[in-house]
């Protein structure tokens, strides 16, 4: 009897029996994360920036945030590719290849003739780098074990969060010792390291190929129909809008306490640090509070906190403490409305999701535009308006809610 025909039928019956193979739980979490940090902060490596480009460009400090701006609404567009290649092609395969090019355009950046040409590159940069969060919450709902899944995605959405903080501080850093390219020219190689990573890391992919990108658009229209949601996504861009808008204003009119500091202006960025690591430690408290009171009660935490910012702004030790609570309530607020938008879009949840990424980052664009068109007024009165527009998040929430 040859070998292929000894095996008979048990090759199938302990196929059928046999576990999936899961990634490895660790290392993919790790790679997740840390990725997450390198890409998603790209939309905040500028904010530190805006003067030396400016001087670089010979242009003003506001006119250069429209390289966040630019990054910000290309970002949010490119979310609503992502999530329908992932689930057609695969995360490992789409993660891998939109690493690969969010390289190569991080890498063009620095080589920006003009501002114009520099915007132009950021929106490219933007784009692309938009493949990788659909694609890293599909690798961890299909890849990982179910038992592992909860941790990842605490840990992914923390380090997301936590990018905005870290990767200002790195820019900054990088600016001092080498220039403003240094920091586009450190975190391009960083990126490649990582796609090759993640191709050793993830699992092999299975994607489904009957799903298309006009199956995915098809259940937008209900989803935008939905006032419940229409309401929640409001409230979404409220969250980094307010945020971006925020830290904006600390580098165009900042209190004479930081202004011109590059010290104190790291110290004030780096300050929020501990409200990122707390807040996912306490994960499991605040998952006891109802969503309908957790979500409006991080909003107007952070509009408190901003009041308290543009009233206290004379004190670099008292905006410092003043941020940390800010950003407390947006690392708890994030979350919630994940919850939130999940359980109202049903069987549609990936779809709302990706809707609810690109509210947020809607927001996140607008930031800049928000504190550079009120820059004359100064930082007291910007930061004002950044608490109104947290509270206009509490209020739409409570309004979702009750419906």
């Amino acid at each position: 009897m040859s070998p292929e025909s000894s095996a008979g039928p048990a090759p199938a019956t302990a196929d059928l029996a046999a576990p999936p193979r899961w990634s490895p739980p660790g290392r993919t979490t790790a790679l997740l994360t840390i990725t997450g940090i390198l890409v998603v902060g790209q939309m905040y490596i500028v904010l530190p920036l805006l003067d030396p480009m400016a001087r670089s460009f010979s242009a003003s400090p506001g006119s250069v945030t429209w390289m966040a701006t630019g990054f910000g609404l290309a970002y949010a567009t490119g979310f609503l590719l992502a999530g329908p290649l992932s689930d057609r092609y695969g995360p490992r395969q789409v993660i891998v290849l939109g690493l690969l090019a969010t390289t190569v355009t991080t890498l063009a950046v620095p080589l920006a003739p003009n501002l114009a040409v520099g915007c132009a590159l950021r929106a490219v940069q933007g784009f692309v780098a938009a493949s990788f969060a659909p694609a890293a919450f599909s690798a961890i709902a299909t890849s990982l074990a179910p038992e592992r899944r909860t941790l990842a995605l605490t840990c992914v959405t923390s380090g997301f969060l936590a990018a905005a903080v870290l990767v200002q501080v790195a820019s900054q850093t990088l600016e001092s010792l080498a220039g403003w390219r240094a920091a586009f020219l450190v975190f391009a190689p960083l990126m490649a390291v990582a796609a090759a990573a993640a191709r050793w890391v993830l699992a092999a992919d299975a994607g489904d190929g009957a799903a298309t990108v006009r199956s995915a658009f098809a259940a937008m229209p209900r989803l935008l129909a939905t006032p419940q949601l229409l309401l929640l996504y409001g409230a979404t861009s409220t969250l980094l809008g307010g945020f971006v808008a925020l830290y904006t204003a600390v580098s165009l009119s900042g209190p004479s306490s930081v202004a011109g500091d590059d010290g104190a202006l790291l110290w004030l960025r780096a300050g929020a640090l501990p409200a990122m690591v707390a807040v996912p430690l306490l994960t499991g408290v605040l998952g006891r509070v109802p969503g309908r009171v957790r979500l409006p009660a991080a909003l107007a935490l952070a509009a408190l906190a901003a009041l308290a910012a543009s009233a206290l702004g004379g004190s670099a030790l008292a905006l410092g403490a003043v941020l940390l609570l800010l950003v407390a309530g947006i690392a708890i607020g994030a979350p919630a409305l994940v919850e939130a938008i999940g359980a109202v879009g049903g069987a549609a949840r990936g779809t709302a999701v990706a809707l609810y990424a690109c509210a947020m980052f809607i927001g996140a664009s607008l930031g800049p535009q928000l504190a550079n068109s009120l820059a004359d007024l100064g930082f007291a009165s910007t930061v004002r308006a950044v608490a109104a527009v947290f509270a206009a998040g509490a209020v739409l929430s409570v309004a979702a809610f009750r419906r």
